[in-house]
């Protein structure tokens, strides 16, 4: 398959499941409210994990029949994994979390007072996914999965910082996604990223009118398959150096909230505000 097929395959398969699912998006159980207080179904970003599974699935029966490769490559296992995973864990997060805790600091104080939240199971499972994805593509080098498994698990949390407005998570992914995608090339991880950025780009529309919300299942399935695309792509400087960077965003996160950093710079702000409705 190639880089095109695969954005196509993603964009019309989550298209379809998006227009199909409308009743089960309008179920009592998803509905909250966003930032102008309209009731809109959250966890929206079950689409795009079910996107990316339909295309994988069907991409292994026509392995079978001879119409592609029969034989699944280990990146495009590890993009799946975290697509999946990361995205129940955002589900996890999404029907039962509440809005007394937020951020890294106020999950980790309810932990020290006996209380486990779902971010903060988020938290823990997302490290230790990250984790295992790191370790199964660097093998035995503790350092570096450590560093690789911080990209990960980094990237995930930085999407779900991200959504706080229509569309912000979606746009900034699709533009780290395409940096990615431009080193991945058409390679077996280029190829797995494609088809997740294509089904995130079938929900951009809909996001921006407020006809939903990615939710953090969403959010952070698209972070952890744009993170670990890095981690099987790019050279061990650069993925350091992410690392270093994701790491600052979330510290920055705990202190400043992005939206005020991003109405505070121009450029910012106007592609944050891209394709929006207009605010009241």
């Amino acid at each position: 398959m190639t880089v095109l097929a695969a954005l196509v395959a993603g964009f019309v398969a989550a298209a379809l499941l998006q227009r199909t699912m409308r009743g089960t998006l309008a179920h009592p159980v998803l509905a909250r409210e966003n930032y102008r207080g309209h009731a809109l179904p959250t966890a929206a970003g079950f689409v795009l994990v079910a996107a990316v599974v339909a295309v994988d699935g069907g991409r292994a029966v026509l392995g079978l029949l001879g119409a592609g490769d029969a034989a699944t490559a280990p990146a495009r296992l590890l993009v799946l994994a975290a697509v999946v995973a990361f995205g129940f864990l955002g589900l996890l997060d999404d029907l039962l979390g509440d809005a007394y805790d937020r951020g890294l600091s106020g999950h980790l104080r309810a932990a020290v007072r006996g209380r486990v939240t779902t971010g903060f199971v988020k938290l823990g499972g997302g490290t230790a996914v990250a984790l295992v994805l790191a370790g199964t593509w660097v093998g035995d080098r503790p350092l570096r999965v450590v560093v690789d498994g911080a990209v990960i698990a980094l990237a995930a949390n930085v999407g779900n910082l991200l959504d706080r407005a229509p569309g912000r998570t979606t746009k900034w992914g699709l533009l780290g996604g395409a940096a990615v995608l431009a080193v991945a090339g058409s390679s077996a991880a280029g190829v797995a990223l494609a088809v997740v950025l294509g089904a995130a780009a079938a929900l951009l529309a809909p996001d921006l009118r407020e006809e939903l919300m990615l939710g953090d299942t969403g959010a952070n399935a698209l972070g952890a398959a744009i993170g670990v695309a890095t981690v099987i792509e790019a050279p061990p400087a650069a993925r350091s150096a992410v690392a270093a960077a994701l790491f600052a965003l979330t510290l920055l996160s705990e202190v400043v909230s992005f939206s005020r950093i991003i109405d505070a710079v121009p450029p910012l702000r106007w592609f944050d505000r891209l394709g929006r409705r207009s605010d009241p």
